[in-house]
């Protein structure tokens, strides 16, 4: 189902209302399926109930999507098999020693070969499609720029070893939170959502601090912001 969203963004750009930089980016987020923000959905909701004179749909919550649980995965036991094989000699008076000693040096010979074939034969049972999980142990965020201006669009991505949602803030220079928002995690881990630098507590340049925490840690990053 298309999104209604798409729909008023282009009625906008169709109208040439609003700065429509910011409007033709929010389009093509919408294009290629990534997250549009509570924040954004708002944003040209005001713009379409002020100059369409229309109520758009409603914004929903974001959904928080079950992962699958993935059972553990338990490696086969291999039970080693061993076998004894004993030999018997019967004893003889007309057997000289060379004899003995060549029939014994055999039958131990033959031993070795018997057990390696054996194990062999067990290793070669193990399932070759088993895999162990490689888990990983990082959390990470970061903008697709280093720098913004008032109103510019921030383009937010990350990764997270922790499955099921991440909470997201940007906290200005004096450590107050300017923007905030709860994503999930796509089935890779990852994450990704769009931010739009203006409005209360941006109203001086200087350095701004995004975060990301996932319940278990938190992590950082920084850029720079210009009025």
């Amino acid at each position: 189902m298309t999104d209604p969203l798409i729909d008023d963004v282009k009625a906008l750009l169709d109208k040439d209302f609003e700065d429509d930089r910011i409007l033709k980016q929010i389009l093509r987020a919408c294009q290629n399926d990534e997250v549009i923000s509570n924040y954004e959905r708002n944003y040209v909701k005001k713009l379409v109930e002020k100059h369409l004179r229309k109520k758009p749909e409603s914004v929903l919550p974001l959904q928080v999507e079950e992962k699958p649980v993935i059972p553990d995965v338990i490696m086969p036991q291999t039970q080693s098999v061993s076998k004894t094989q004993s030999f018997q000699y019967s004893s003889s008076k007309t057997q000289s020693k060379n004899s003995k000693m060549f029939l014994g040096l055999g039958g131990v010979i033959l031993a070795i070969i018997i057990v390696a074939t054996v194990s062999f034969n067990g290793v070669s049972d193990v399932p070759s499609n088993v895999t162990t999980p490689v888990v990983s142990t990082s959390l990470s965020i970061q903008t697709d720029l280093s720098s913004y201006h008032k109103k510019d669009l921030i383009a937010i991505n990350g990764i997270s070893n922790v499955p099921g949602s991440v909470n997201l803030s940007i906290e200005n220079q004096n450590n107050e939170i300017v923007w905030a928002e709860q994503l999930s995690l796509k089935d890779n881990g990852t994450f990704s959502t769009l931010a739009i630098a203006g409005g209360p507590g941006w109203e001086n340049s200087g350095t701004y601090t995004i975060k990301v925490d996932n319940g278990a840690e938190t992590t950082s990053n920084s850029f720079s912001f210009t009025t």
